[in-house]
């Protein structure tokens, strides 16, 4: 089975703090990986170094790949954050947002400063939208909102908001999908709708994911491999495994619990 991501010894610090600390794991392809932890565990750190956007000390590879090479391949990532908000009346609809998939950042960054210059650039970064308009219908047909493509983005909720954004990954043609705790402040309904569209991703479209979270029932429901971390990472394997070890369990209730209580004054 071939390899999308290693980390090796994974060390990040803020002002001699760490945030995580070296940490190892590897998630193979058409692994759908849950990295489960407290709040503050570190979770989104570790994201933001496998997207080169946080530095670090140790090794992170991508199909084997490391430095210049691993940044190149950054592109096949897809990245949903945590939580998108639009203004109710921001003048985009659900089909502008995914449509942005197809345009590359350097193209938008271009683009942005040209027709701010002159106006131009407008006709150019269309047509490409409009040679990509299969695809675009595919990926909103994937999460299923192509009912909602011409809904203004400021009237959705947050788990229908959450599955545009999975699509405008999905235009990309992403090897790997990371969720950055992505059903946060999301009904239980609309959460159902959401796992049911990645697991749906994960086997038809066979995408990696890897998603963190600190929903014991959903990791157990949804993932096929779990890593479990805070800090340090304390467990990475088959889900079974990590559900059937009661030690295992209770040290993560135990560290969630503290956290939670550090978060909120209590002693």
């Amino acid at each position: 089975m071939t390899s999308v991501l290693e980390v090796e010894d994974l060390s990040i610090g803020y002002n001699s703090h760490l945030a995580v600390d070296k940490i190892s794991f590897d998630v193979q392809e058409g692994d759908l990986l849950g990295i489960v932890g407290p709040n503050g565990a570190g979770k989104t750190t570790l994201f933001r170094a496998i997207l080169g956007l946080q530095q670090y000390s140790g090794k992170i590879k991508l199909f084997g790949f490391e430095g210049s090479k691993y940044r190149s391949l950054l592109p096949l990532i897809g990245y949903v954050p945590q939580k998108v908000a639009f203004e109710p009346n921001f003048p985009a609809t659900v089909y502008d947002i995914v449509s942005m998939g197809v345009i590359s950042d350097k193209k938008l960054v271009k683009g942005a400063k040209l027709i701010q210059q002159c106006g131009c650039c407008w006709n150019r970064l269309y047509e490409e939208i409009g040679n990509n308009d299969d695809k675009i219908t595919e990926a909103l047909e994937t999460v299923g909102l192509e009912s909602l493509r011409n809904r203004r983005i400021g009237e959705l909720s947050g788990g229908e908001l959450q599955r545009v954004f999975i699509a405008k990954s999905l235009v990309k043609d992403p090897l790997l999908l990371i969720l950055d705790e992505p059903v946060t402040s999301v009904d239980v309904e609309s959460q159902t709708k959401f796992y049911n569209v990645i697991k749906k991703i994960n086997e038809k479209n066979n995408i990696t994911i890897v998603w963190s979270s600190h929903d014991l029932d959903a990791i157990s429901k949804y993932a096929n491999r779990v890593a479990c971390m805070n800090k340090k990472l304390f467990f990475h394997g088959e889900k079974e495994k990590f559900f059937s070890d009661k030690e295992l369990l209770k040290t993560y209730t135990e560290s969630s619990m503290q956290m939670h209580m550090h978060d909120h004054g209590m002693h």
